[in-house]
């Protein structure tokens, strides 16, 4: 460790004293600190965790975990150089342990008054070690995280504990799948340190694990998924003091953002025998102190800051000098299988120590007592009972007097019961919205300002000459260059009207004249959702007055208006509400099918898809084949807004990332499920982005043919959440609604023969005008749409056929029904909706009289 200069020093010290925030390069000098400059360190970091203490009503509390040590399996295809917890398979008796040595443990434990059951184990070892692959083959299991995910079941049926997970590095779908059965996840950042990974005898080389983006990527996704999610810094492995402040800081910004980050754990590297860096020293205990407060210091009152105790050897009032509150997990049963040769202080010691440096020990849970109190959505509602038999419903800490035992656990088995506002498909036409946000707006979508942070400044382009451009779009429609179709998004004048005729010849070419129209009903089961899309003004938490759910009679009763009334379809679509059982995408579709046989079941965006298949446990290509054998015919490929995740993590805190968006799209497509195409624009993307979605609905298609339309839905802001914030700019201008439409006809030729427009988002004048310029069909009439109109659109939430004839007779071509496969419907459809003029009437009358 470099020295530094005295006065950097302490004027890096007088910040802290005076409660200035810190930068990287200030943190980097604090971490010097010794002797005296130490000690004042300490001092103000000790001063902020008091503040931080006071904040939470526990005042003097440092906690710990009592905990069982459960390692699933040693074996691991990474190849850290200090690891002695991984090993080969010749020297296990078996590649995991087995169900009843799992629960042995976890009943062992449970008899000592543990609460908490620690899984942990290698990442993947499968990819690497055959003997793991074929134990997991021969026990009937997909992968590890499956056995993970069964084992942390049974700890919750048979003895009660709380499975806290530890597997590594998961994926944003690992997440969703392991949820629902562990209160908490973790796994070490460790290091941000990029040359600790790509340098051949560095510690984490040949260890694709231990990559930094990767692992920091893991900690957004828990905080998207709303996880309470551990993790922290490992010191003394070769990392720069700058890499450590850098590495505190990566966590800061993830915490912010996201507010899932629990606790941080500050570990010194402790050498150990029969590893590549025995030889390594240890990590100073002085040097760790320093670690500890600056991360104090920069994560603020608030974070929960953890040492290991039994990594200290007796300098208990050092580190809680340093400003931790916590202790960590300490098992009065199993020992520390990563750190074998510390055993744990006993739990009477740690009190006595804790006590001496004038804290009260005091027992939590695995899950931390604000995410606990907080309950939903960081606590999903198939633990709460269990969580609830162990916790303080006034502090959220552990409850002194609590019994272990098993509990069931279960996949809700309600949750169709109709409750809430279930009339807001009509009343937002009358009555409006509640209130035009959420009381809980200011921290349920993450940190505003962390976010502004996230957002940046936009990609700079150097788009090309218009009229080139335009060239270059007769001539070859599908092969106009980034930079072209840029420049084609910024036509005005003049310039605007060629392109919007060459779109229209394009849409000649490839839909005819004709503007289509499908009668079809929305049917939002429910806008009950924890997701935290930030542009979403429909979501609302089970208490929020516009609140609702619909029982699957209510759904069923929908459907049959409709078809009644003409429809050919119904479009399905909802909150992911965590009440509702995981079958009960096929349960909507089977009732619908059940009273209408012959319509057209278009449900479930790719979100659902994903939030079924987690429920479920299975694999996205058997949850949409049981779908489709289910009744349902076809996907809306909404939730797709952006295709790219630099764009979702601004507009959306937990909604799937993009690659995850084209698996299910592409998959569907496989299993023979047709499925449109969308984009929503206008908010925080600029006209790039527009042309590299475009482009990439056109890759997907030319493989999978699967796209039946592309719908273009520009962002409506009046109630968005993120416009609300100030991030989110009103919308796209008349100009390039006018633009984008007629581009992606000229971008999407050959490939998608299908351009909608939404009425629901643009004016009517604007829908002529669209129509004008390479757009050959309206959606449909809907009956009742509340998704936008909660967000303020006002264009009503249904138009009847006579109102888009008339939209479309203007502009002198004709206008006619279709099914969703743009087929045309029998006459007996035709007929029917005729008569209901495409619109049933129990949606009609509670309108105003004109």
């Amino acid at each position: 460790m470099s020295p530094v200069n005295d006065s950097a020093l302490r004027r890096a010290l007088a910040r802290a004293r005076d409660g200035k925030t810190l930068d990287v390069t200030e943190a980097t000098v604090l971490l010097h600190a010794r002797d005296e400059h130490l000690d004042a360190l300490l001092e103000h970091a000790s001063r902020v965790r008091d503040a931080g203490l006071e904040s939470a009503g526990r005042p003097g509390v440092v906690t710990y975990s009592r905990k069982v040590f459960i390692p699933l399996t040693r074996l691991c295809r990474d190849r850290c150089g200090y690891c002695t917890f991984a090993t080969a398979p010749h020297k296990l008796d078996s590649p995991f342990l087995s169900p009843d040595e799992v629960l042995e443990i976890a009943r062992q434990g449970a008899a000592m008054g543990c609460k908490e059951a620690l899984f942990t184990l290698g990442d993947r070892p499968e990819d690497r070690w055959r003997q793991a692959r074929e134990w997991l083959d021969a026990h009937g299991y997909d992968d590890t995280l499956s056995y993970v995910r069964a084992m942390a079941i049974r700890v919750l049926e048979e003895t009660g504990l709380l499975p806290h997970l530890n597997p590594g590095v998961m994926s944003w779908r690992d997440l969703q799948r392991l949820k629902p059965v562990a209160p908490s996840m973790g796994m070490m950042l460790e290091t941000t340190s990029r040359r600790l990974f790509e340098e051949k005898g560095q510690p984490h080389f040949g260890s694709p694990d231990k990559d930094p983006a990767v692992r920091l990527r893991v900690l957004e996704d828990a905080g998207r998924s709303n996880v309470p999610f551990t993790t922290g810094i490992l010191i003394g492995i070769g990392e720069t003091v700058q890499d450590r402040a850098e590495s505190i800081f990566a966590i800061r910004r993830v915490a912010r953002e996201y507010g899932g980050v629990q606790e941080v754990i500050v570990q010194n590297f402790r050498a150990k025998p029969d590893t590549a860096m025995r030889g390594m020293p240890d990590a100073d205990l002085q040097e760790l102190a320093a670690t500890i407060a600056v991360t104090r210091l920069v994560l603020g009152p608030k974070a929960r800051v953890q040492a290991p105790p039994n990594l200290v050897d007796a300098e208990y009032a050092l580190m809680l000098r340093a400003g931790i509150d916590d202790w960590g997990g300490v098992s009065p049963l199993t020992p520390d299988h990563v750190n074998p040769e510390r055993p744990w202080p006993q739990i009477e010691e740690l009190a006595a120590r804790t006590a001496a440096a004038g804290f009260a020990l005091r027992e939590r849970l695995t899950i931390y007592p604000e995410y606990v109190l907080a309950g939903e959505p960081w606590l999903d509602p198939r633990l709460s009972a269990h969580v609830a038999a162990l916790a303080d419903p006034e502090t959220g800490l552990a409850r002194e007097d609590a019994v272990l035992e098993g509990r069931p656990w279960q996949e809700p088995d309600g949750g169709f019961v109709p409750a809430g506002r279930v009339d807001l498909h009509v009343e937002v036409d009358t009555d409006g919205r509640t209130h035009d946000r959420r009381d809980d707006f200011d921290h349920v979508y993450g940190d505003w300002e962390a976010l502004k942070d996230r957002l940046g400044t936009a990609t700079p382009t150097t788009p090309g000459d218009v009229w080139q451009a335009l060239r270059r779009a007769v001539a070859d429609p599908a092969g106009l260059t980034d930079d072209e179709a840029v420049a084609l998004l910024g036509a005005d004048g003049e310039a605007l009207e060629e392109l919007a005729a060459i779109a229209d010849d394009l849409r000649r070419q490839a839909a005819g004249d004709d503007v289509t129209y499908v009668v079809n009903r929305n049917i939002n089961f429910t806008n009950v959702c924890y997701t935290g899309c930030r542009f979403c003004a429909f979501a609302q938490r089970r208490t929020d007055a516009d609140a609702y759910t619909l029982s699957l009679d209510q759904v069923a009763d929908r459907a049959q208006e409709a078809w009644e009334a003409g429809a050919t379809e119904v479009c399905m679509q909802g909150g992911i509400h965590p009440d509702l059982p995981g079958t009960a995408y096929f349960d909507i579709a089977k009732a619908v099918k059940a009273r209408t046989p012959d319509m057209h079941v278009h449900a479930f965006s790719p979100m659902e898809v994903i939030n079924g298949a987690s429920r479920t446990n299975l694999s996205v290509r058997e949850w949409l084949e049981a779908a489709k054998e289910a009744g349902v015919d076809s996907l809306p490929g909404t939730a797709a807004e952006i295709l790219d995740d630099d764009v979702r993590w601004v507009l959306t805190k937990g909604k799937l990332p993009a690659s995850e968006w084209i698996d299910v799209i592409t998959t569907a497509h496989k299993v023979g499920i047709p499925t449109t195409s969308t984009m929503m624009y206008g908010h925080v993307d600029n006209h790039l982005h527009w042309v590299r979605h475009i482009k990439l609905i056109r890759r997907l298609q030319e493989e999978t043919g699967g796209f039946s339309e592309f719908v273009l839905l520009p962002f409506v802001h009046t109630s968005a959440p993120i416009y609300l914030a100030g991030i989110a700019r009103p919308g796209p201008t008349a100009r390039e609604n006018r633009a984008v439409h007629a581009l992606a006809r000229i971008l999407l030729h050959g490939a998608i023969g299908n351009i909608q427009c939404s009425w629901v988002k643009l004016q009517d004048d604007l829908c002529r005008q669209v129509l004008q310029g390479g757009v050959n069909d309206l959606g449909g009439t809907l009956m009742e749409e509340t998704i936008s109109r909660m967000a303020g659109s006002e264009n009503g939430s249904y138009k009847t056929i006579s109102e888009l004839h008339a939209m479309v007779e203007v502009t002198g071509r004709p206008a006619r029904q279709r099914t969703t496969e743009y087929g045309v419907p029998t006459a007996e459809r035709l007929a029917a909706s005729a008569a209901s003029d495409g619109v049933c009437q129990s949606v009609r009358r509670v309108l105003p009289l004109a």
